[in-house]
């Protein structure tokens, strides 16, 4: 038969997964000798159990009876016994820490009968009405569903009767008075009376806390923190000791060290003749945990000495709560301190050298999301008013700058040397020389895959995205917020990346040291210093290695910088912006093959150029060139814009521009209604003559220049979009007959492998036929994701993904983290039929999930050579790398 429930002497914190951190946490503070009131848990399998069935769980009820009466022995008291009650608490405890997110009950078994007997025994009549108080209003609310607001009121309008600031200041016979209003308020809401059997308090305050597990703030919670919904609450069933007795008690909070900056001290707050939940109310302000030492030294030393017992037994920072009943100090829970980023990393080093934990076990306890945060500046908001919109957290950080509606103006102003926030409807590649000049991007459409966002977080940009609630009007350069704010062009606004906010005005900011660490290598002090120590232990540890995918020379110089072992995608459509648009449009418009050469040939001494700065940056290392990908239209102008041009010169009775025409004639032959699944990647090359060996020449001969000049170049040539093998042995034919072209010209043997990117569930699934011409796979997990599930997108998070995300379809975007089950499953089967046929395979990542930490261990675990990601994210990834590995050697503390 099912155990359901644990005595506090049976348990320890290793049975977390059952008696949830509360109870196990309890249960390890008893068996190491520390004062805690006695008590038992009711496990998580009795909450699925319950939630499962909506019924109380066969036996529950007799095991709980059977720990009730043993814990009635130990204290010579019986639940609700009339002259000298024992008053039990009722608390939630999930495995993983939810605070304050489902329920708690104190004083169970007060009643109508007991409180008398409590007032006598304690000599404090007050304080026996004021426990009746909070147990009615506790159990009304939680229990039996009454609005708690519906107290509240009771409660301010009892305290303006009698002109007091508090509830402090309420009298007995003024409780008194307040619990029968409570009592006739649950009458007049619910049809039934508050119960006076103890024994059904209790039953119904165990059942409700099991309920709360699904209470909207709890899933709100979960959803957030992406905690599964099936774990379940246990609850803890504990002996009440109080606070509120007189100036010889109160209660606390105090931290084993500073949850801020993870540094030694004593952290913490104290309320004199409070209870716990006073303390975290708010109702009366505290004082510091310090104060403890002149109002109760005995009580003070005795906590110091429990907080260096735990400290060093979880070998952790330590968040405790306490209570002191007069002169008597209890220990009433105990958990692992929640800690800011900076915390996190100062405590990875500082209690590897105290000898408490290993340099191994530091890097267990830090993640690339808290990297992430420490490396991006920061706004104050301690001032500010509320944001005039949200939207999609893109990529992370925080600016300032003039809102500008265009590119062409975001670049001017910025040459000028003014900061600049680029605002649209949505990006495109014109965009591109905007985005770079600007300081973030906004935008109301669009999400965390959108263009503006992946190339916002490729280059370190600050974005928001989707910010729905924004009414962006390019022609009358200004946006409207939904308050009614109307921001002109020129107008300065605050950019949060991290929480997907915009500010009116400049809010101040925060720079980050470890960004100018990692920018500079400097020697520093502090966090930096911790985070340098745990990126060096990472490194010594990783299979995996990193690169970065970058464009241009100067986001590979940064990429080396931040510790990238190579490019693993160079997009070569970055390179066909600017003022080499002209040459694409002379390209695409060309109806012979003599015009098509020739703006080809005057394309390809820009891109070698490129390649050739790229392969200096990058020298010894290895440089994946992605041939290009996206659709020819892309490098067209508007199809409306132009449309509507041609229709107003006409209207005016002017004689169109024959290039506008040409150039609409070329857009509407070019049409696609799904263009991400047209003429594109390998179909590209293989339909446009000229333009892969073009690509191809420009690469070889920057090899061959680099070669001369004495370096090292390590380029790699990648086929983008193949389905199928017969594509990529027509492509490969090509690149390998230039190659062999510009080796016999120049005398230089130019030898650059030819791999393919897996990015189609056809080629996730043929890759042990395709293995036999690609000498390298890398998976471009975002169209992987795309085609996978049929999502676009660029369309889709607006659009129902918080729909999906609230209903439980996905915990998190597939497209922020990798979908394990499906797109993971690709990987799998194209990892192991492409070394099946190949065994000396190089595989590789370089979507966006690269640098996302969880796909990382994904990667790791699936056998792959390297992830490779945004410069910004080279050091996430280096992080997690080194995790991953550690995980795989079970050195981890298991945190």
């Amino acid at each position: 038969m099912v155990r359901y429930v644990y005595d506090f002497q049976e348990g320890g914190r290793d049975m977390a997964d059952l008696l949830g951190g509360k109870g196990a946490n309890l249960a390890e503070m008893t068996r190491l000798g520390l004062p805690v009131p006695p008590g038992f848990t009711a496990t998580t399998e009795a909450c699925r159990a319950y939630l499962a069935t909506g019924a109380e769980p066969e036996g529950l009820s007799r095991e709980v009876s059977r720990h009730l009466a043993a814990l009635e022995e130990s204290a010579g008291r019986r639940l609700g016994q009339a002259d000298d009650p024992l008053l039990l608490s009722v608390r939630s405890g999930a495995q993983v820490s939810m605070p304050g997110m489902m329920e708690t009950v104190l004083d169970i078994g007060l009643n109508d009968d007991s409180v008398p007997g409590l007032a006598e025994v304690s000599g404090n009549e007050r304080f026996a009405w004021d426990s009746y108080r909070r147990l009615v209003q506790m159990f009304g609310s939680t229990v039996m569903g009454v609005d708690a607001a519906l107290f509240e009121d009771a409660l301010t309008l009892l305290k303006e009767e009698r002109g007091v600031p508090d509830d402090v200041h309420l009298d007995a016979g003024d409780l008194a008075r307040l619990v029968e209003t409570y009592k006739d308020l649950i009458r007049r809401e619910t049809g039934e009376s508050f119960p006076q059997s103890p024994a059904e308090q209790l039953q119904r305050a165990i059942l409700a806390v099991f309920e709360s597990w699904n209470g909207e703030r709890a899933r709100l919670y979960r959803r957030r923190e992406h905690i599964p919904d099936d774990l379940g609450t246990a609850v803890t069933v504990q002996r009440m000791v109080f606070g509120n007795l007189g100036h010889d008690s109160g209660s606390g909070v105090a931290f084993t060290r500073d949850p801020a900056t993870g540094r030694p001290g004593l952290y913490g707050d104290y309320l004199p003749d409070a209870q716990g939940e006073d303390v975290v109310a708010g109702i009366r302000n505290t004082v510091p945990l310090a104060e403890l030492e002149r109002l109760d030294p005995s009580s003070y030393r005795r906590l110091l000495d429990h907080m260096g017992t735990l400290e060093r037994h979880y070998r952790d920072l330590c968040d405790i709560e306490f209570t002191i009943e007069r002169g008597t100090l209890w220990m009433l829970q105990t958990r692992v301190g929640k800690r800011t980023a900076e915390a996190a990393f100062t405590l990875a080093t500082e209690l590897a050298d105290e000898g408490l934990i290993t340099s191994r076990e530091g890097l267990d306890r830090v993640s690339g999301e808290e990297l992430a945060r420490l490396m991006f500046p920061r706004f104050d908001t301690s001032a500010t008013g509320a944001p005039i919109a949200r939207g999609i957290p893109a990529s992370p950080g925080a600016a300032v700058g003039a809102a500008v509606f265009d590119s062409a103006e975001a670049v001017r102003r910025a040459e000028a040397g003014e900061k600049v926030v680029l605002v649209r409807q949505e990006t495109t590649p014109d965009d591109l020389p905007g985005m770079v000049a600007a300081q973030a991007v906004l935008t109301s459409r669009g999400g965390k895959t959108s263009h503006a966002a992946v190339v916002a977080r490729g280059m370190g940009k600050v974005c928001v995205c989707g910010a729905e609630e924004l009414a962006v009007d390019t022609g009358r350069r200004r946006f409207t917020a939904r308050d009614g704010t109307v921001v002109e062009e020129g107008t300065v606004v605050s950019v949060d990346g991290s929480a997907g906010a915009v500010y009116p005005g400049a809010v101040p900011l925060v720079d980050s040291a470890v960004m100018r660490y990692l920018e500079t290598g400097e020697s520093t002090e502090g966090v930096v210093a911790s985070v340098a120590r745990v990126l060096r232990g990472a490194d010594a540890l990783r299979r995996l290695e990193v690169r970065a995918n970058a464009d241009t020379p100067e986001d590979a110089a940064r990429a080396r910088r931040f510790g990238a072992q190579g490019i693993g995608l160079c997009r070569t459509e970055h390179m066909f912006l600017g003022e080499r648009r002209k040459l694409v449009e002379e390209m695409i418009l060309a109806t012979d093959d003599a015009t098509r050469d020739r703006a080809l040939d005057a394309l390809l001494p820009l891109q070698r150029r490129d390649f050739t700065g790229i392969l200096e940056a990058m020298d010894g290392l290895p440089v994946t060139i992605r041939l290009l990908d996206p659709p020819l239209h892309e490098f067209l102008p508007d199809r409306t814009g132009l449309a509507v041009r041609l229709a107003a010169a006409e209207a005016r009775g002017e004689r169109p521009d024959p290039r506008e025409t040409a150039l609409l004639d070329a857009v509407n032959r070019m049409h696609e209604e799904n263009p991400m699944l047209g003429l594109r990647g390998v179909r590209l090359g293989l339909v446009v003559p000229g333009l892969v060996a073009m690509q191809v020449r420009a690469l070889a001969e920057a090899v061959v220049e680099r070669t001369a000049a004495g370096g090292s170049p390590m380029a790699e040539i990648m086929v983008p979009l193949v389905g199928a093998v017969e594509e990529l042995r027509l492509a490969r034919a090509e690149v390998e007959r230039v190659l062999a072209e510009v080796s016999e010209a120049s005398g230089v043997p130019v030898t650059c492998p030819v791999g393919t990117m897996i990015e189609l569930p056809r080629a996730a699934l043929t890759a042990g036929r395709i293995a036999g011409e690609a000498e390298f796979f890398s998976f471009g997990t975002n169209d992987l994701t795309q085609t996978s599930w049929g999502f676009s997108r660029d369309d889709v998070e607006a659009a129902f993904f918080p729909a999906y995300l609230d209903k439980g379809v996905f915990s998190v975007s597939p497209f922020e983290t990798l979908d394990r089950e499906g797109v993971g499953r690709l990987v799998g089967i194209a990892v192991a039929e492409g070394r099946a046929a190949r065994p000396d395979l190089k595989i590789g990542v370089c979507g966006e999930h690269g640098g996302d930490p969880d796909s990382v261990h994904f990667f790791h675990g699936a056998g792959l050579d390297y992830v490779s990601c945004s410069p910004f994210r080279v050091p996430v990834a280096r992080l997690e790398a080194g995790r991953a590995a550690l995980a795989g050697t079970g050195d981890g503390d298991g945190r």
